[in-house]
């Protein structure tokens, strides 16, 4: 099982961006020192919850400061973007990263950034996957023409093309039944997990991709990435306080998820849902938070019920200071990865 990282680059108390983006590169530098296999980068817009707005942008430059971390997307918001620009700047990225590129691909579900795009969530997913048909074909490395609903396109030739053949790993982020089955007809790798979703889903998403996997009969399995906010200290007390950390980013998603947001100013509010996990609840069953043997404990519980082969550790969530993130990503690695191995 491969061990990656998250950056969502989010701050409730709304940082400076200079400090968000040095915060995110010394932690990808200190992955890459750690032996974690990769960075996951996040797309929003227009809010606290997220400084990041093109996430291919910073793989490439954390690709430069790095030699042996991948860089990925988790996720690229396809309908935000045409899928020719999306293409192009994969391309390029997997050139400039030496083919250390990986692909998370994601349909979106924020109402509010969506809106100040002028564009409405793709409901019917005609968008998406005519996007996902056309990023594909431009991989092909010959001309190309496509005619659907939403997208025309005449005979086109895409430069550069990616490094690796025939394409960067591609995940597609799924929270529907829907979307994993989509990912499975075309062979796709999955993603899930994330803040406001129970362990019992986690087993749900992931027994029913086993069973869309099995009919489509694949050469090769897709692999399957599940994603969680990890906290590893050996006091009790600042485990407890980092999963109220975590509680902002669990309240700000299921806002915007569920069109309840506010946000103020820039500044995305926290806003309780009508009922929320006590901190017990969301300990056992909504994060990866406690001491190295705890943690561990929790990661084999997800491995058995959903079946993964890539677990995507959010180490920076709430207002957790540099210190105490780089701190759990180091006792992560020293206890935690050799005891999963």
């Amino acid at each position: 099982m491969d061990i990656g990282t998250f950056l969502l680059m989010q701050s409730p108390s709304a940082r400076s961006s200079q400090e968000i983006y040095e915060r995110g590169l010394e932690q990808a530098q200190a992955a890459e020192a750690l032996g974690y296999r990769n960075i996951w980068l996040a797309e929003h817009h227009f809010s606290t919850y997220g400084y990041l707005s093109r996430p291919l942008q910073l793989a490439t430059y954390i690709a430069a400061k790095t030699t042996k971390l991948r860089v990925g997307t988790a996720v690229i918001v396809v309908p935000l973007h045409h899928p020719l620009v999306i293409a192009e700047e994969i391309a390029m990225a997997d050139v400039l990263s030496g083919g250390r590129l990986d692909i998370g691909l994601g349909r979106g579900y924020q109402r509010y950034e969506f809106e100040r795009f002028g564009l409405k969530l793709d409901s019917d997913g005609q968008r998406w996957d005519e996007a996902l048909d056309i990023i594909v074909k431009s991989f092909e490395g010959r001309p190309f023409s496509y005619e659907g609903k939403v997208f025309n396109v005449p005979e086109t030739s895409l430069f550069p093309q990616p490094l690796q053949k025939p394409h960067p790993p591609i995940w597609i982020t799924a929270q529907s039944q829907y979307s994993l089955e989509a990912a499975a007809r075309r062979r796709f790798n999955v993603l899930t997990g994330g803040f406001g979703v129970p362990i019992e889903r986690l087993a749900e998403f992931g027994g029913h991709f086993k069973r869309v996997t099995a009919e489509m009969k694949p050469t090769e399995r897709p692999l399957v990435g599940v994603q969680r906010a990890v906290y590893v200290t050996k006091d009790e007390a600042d485990a407890r306080e980092a999963a109220e950390q975590a509680r902002w980013n669990m309240r700000v998603t299921l806002s915007l998820r569920n069109n309840y947001e506010q946000v103020d100013r820039g500044q995305a509010v926290p806003v309780p849902a009508k009922t929320e996990p006590g901190i017990d609840e969301l300990l056992d069953r909504y994060l990866v938070i406690g001491t190295p043997d705890t943690v561990t404990r929790q990661i084999q519980r997800i491995r058995e019920v959903v079946g993964i082969s890539h677990f995507n550790c959010s180490f920076w969530f709430g207002d957790l200071d540099q210190k105490r993130v780089l701190r759990s990503m180091e006792l992560f690695a020293r206890e935690v990865t050799p005891a999963l191995a």
